[in-house]
């Protein structure tokens, strides 16, 4: 049979890494990525790109382990490389701070990220409104540079990119045999997912070089993420909430805990103010469909959904979405050698 046409739409963090892993599996397949909008204009050049792992409800341990640790060995070679300034990709260390011992001291990603420990009492007067912390090294991402790496060595594949508003999936089974729907939230409209809602993240990025380490509070909403070029100052965590603009009061809010957590941030510049809006369900959606409409046939694989862990999972998410346009190739060369029969 020809060469199998494959479409990704979305060109996020979880799209892009996924036409990757496609285009290095299967490098006979004519692979596209269509996306209404590339990198800075993402959800993904919000984000801070931090690998602190969330624990989805609906997931089990291993796997989100498994996926983690794939990211985050994936990414550790590129801060290791001649390519890290470019991608955007370093190590950082810090600390997660909490008010009360947490029930759970150990997180399952505790022995991936680098140096994990409990926090001294030394190092605790640092954060006097706090009683128990971890101090560790992970890694990050800065966006756009990132995404425009990925975009580079996918164009060096051979891979295409269109801008174009998708409406439908099943508008595209004229021109591709296998679609994989990386939308994000955009799902939502895409496949009418009524499991995925908004989660908005509203974050302030400052210009305070002198800012080296990270500082999370354990409860995921405050936290200081220093980048290359900024620090991504957060956040919020608003539940169906769709409204893509800045509030002022929200931003204010923002940097006053901000600066609770490290008073030097006070004499810190603003840069920008962002919002996005997490594709979040119970659980990552990764999995293959058949689609077919009066004869016509559409393989479908979905990988959406992660909510606020895409980066720290999306090398693993997309390896396995991978796996999955393998199983579609097989099927589609399965029924092409039937036919000649």
């Amino acid at each position: 049979m020809a060469a199998p046409k494959v479409a990704v739409v979305g060109a996020g963090v979880v799209g892009l890494s996924t036409a990757l892993c496609v285009a290095d599996a299967f490098p006979a397949c004519a692979l596209a990525v269509l996306a209404e909008r590339f990198t800075p204009s993402t959800t993904s050049d919000v984000a801070a790109g931090m690998l602190i792992p969330h624990t989805a409800p609906g997931t089990p341990i291993h796997v989100q382990k498994q996926w983690f640790k794939e990211t985050f060995t994936y990414l550790f070679a590129i801060s290791n490389s001649a390519e890290a300034s470019e991608a955007g990709v370093h190590l950082v260390s810090g600390w997660q701070v909490f008010k009360s011992t947490p029930g759970e001291e150990l997180p399952f990603w505790s022995d991936i990220v680098l140096g994990f420990r409990t926090m001294s009492e030394a190092e605790l007067q640092k954060f006097p409104q706090h009683r128990y912390g971890q101090a560790f090294t992970t890694l990050k991402c800065d966006c756009p540079p990132y995404l425009l790496w990925m975009e580079k060595r996918l164009k060096a594949k051979g891979v295409q990119m269109y801008t174009r508003k998708v409406e439908n999936l099943w508008e595209l089974h004229s021109e591709y045999n296998i679609v994989v729907n990386c939308a994000g939230i955009g799902a939502h409209q895409l496949v009418g997912d009524q499991q995925l809602f908004p989660v908005r993240g509203q974050v302030l990025k400052v210009h305070a070089p002198w800012v080296k380490n990270f500082v999370r509070d354990g409860d995921g909403l405050t936290y200081i993420y220093p980048g290359i070029s900024s620090v991504t100052l957060g956040g919020t965590r608003e539940k169906e909430s769709w409204s893509l603009s800045p509030d002022p009061s929200t931003t204010k809010d923002i940097f006053g805990r901000c600066c609770s957590l490290e008073p030097s941030l006070q004499a810190a510049q603003e840069v920008k103010v962002q919002v996005g809006l997490r594709p979040s369900r119970a659980n990552v959606r990764l999995q293959r469909e058949v689609w077919s409409q009066g004869g016509a046939k559409l393989l479908v694989v979905h990988n959406y959904g992660h909510g606020s862990g895409g980066f720290s999972m999306h090398r693993g998410t997309a390896k396995e979405a991978a796996q999955l346009v393998g199983e579609c190739i097989a099927a589609l060369q399965d029924s092409s050698s039937r036919a000649k029969l």
